[in-house]
């Protein structure tokens, strides 16, 4: 049997992560929600601890950053005034950095990153966040539509346990692995964590 190869190989496209210095990090709802909220995530905690690893690079190289938060309904989930819509004390916002509310699951449906990143004159992201198989990985597929170039660090993202199609779960392993799999045939570099991003 053939070794499957993804479509960035077969294409012969660069593999190597985006330098850090090129780039632009992207943190993707690195809420509350997630970490002790209705909606609890499968290893968030270490999850978060990476990114913190790489903002705390970005910020010390001087690369841009930019945090999208989700904005739920009140009352709802990623309530914007409650504690579960607020950002993660690890990788909070600094001033100057600018925080992008969205409503959607892609986080340049209707929102200003696209605006921001064109300020910023940045093609390269560094995407790190929450849930990777919904808004990390719609807002990868969208970037790949509008000209960008993403690196997702697996490391500082998660998931969680899902129903799955016919019945039974899908773990929240399984489903990381499958999306990040599933990402890196054709909408992003997938690398590990901050040690893996050339400056």
């Amino acid at each position: 049997m053939t070794e499957p190869t993804t479509l960035l190989q077969m294409a012969g496209a660069d593999q190597s992560p985006s330098p850090l210095g090129q780039s632009a990090l992207v943190l993707i709802d690195c809420q509350m929600e997630y970490v002790d909220g209705r909606l609890g995530l499968d290893g968030v905690g270490p999850a978060l601890e990476s990114a913190a690893r790489v903002l705390a690079r970005a910020r010390a190289a001087g690369t841009p950053v930019i945090h999208v938060a989700h904005r739920g309904a009140a009352g709802g989930l990623f309530d914007a005034d409650g504690p579960g819509g607020a950002i993660a004390a690890l990788v909070a916002p600094r001033d100057g950095e600018p925080v992008i509310g969205k409503k959607l699951p892609n986080a340049f449906a209707g929102t200003a990153l696209a605006e921001t990143l064109t300020g910023l004159g940045r093609k390269q992201l560094i995407l790190v966040g929450c849930m990777t198989h919904m808004c990390v990985s719609s807002t990868a597929r969208a970037a790949l539509d509008l000209g960008y170039r993403s690196t997702i660090l697996s490391g500082a993202t998660a998931t969680r346990d899902l129903p799955a199609p016919g019945g039974g779960v899908m773990a929240a392993a399984e489903l990381q692995r499958a999306s990040l799999a599933a990402l890196a045939d054709r909408f992003a570099i997938i690398a590990e964590g901050t040690d893996d991003l050339p400056d």
